[in-house]
């Protein structure tokens, strides 16, 4: 019994530094190549500025100001809607 559990541990620290081998190639790999911008895992990613929303005059969809189609001081979600006016509510 004391043998069997001896070659189940050194067969898990073996995969164990195997792994840790692994990814120590990869990640120098990775820095190797050429042409590309070295980024640290630990920068957060930059947020998107925050976009106001608007609301469509027709159906009421409300969607970002830089996809809204403006006409005559009202917003649009779409050119059919714009041609088709303000709903009747």
């Amino acid at each position: 019994m004391g043998k069997l559990l001896f070659w189940i541990v050194l067969i898990v620290l073996v995969l164990f530094v195997a792994r840790i081998a692994g990814r120590m190639a990869a990640q120098r790999q990775a820095d190797a190549k050429p042409g590309q911008k070295k980024t640290s895992r630990k920068e957060p990613p930059q947020p998107k500025p925050l976009e106001s929303m608007v609301r469509c005059a027709h159906c009421g969809i409300h969607l970002p100001r830089s996809e809204a189609l403006l006409q005559n001081g009202q917003t649009w979600c779409s050119a059919d809607h714009a041609r088709l006016g303000p709903a009747k509510r």
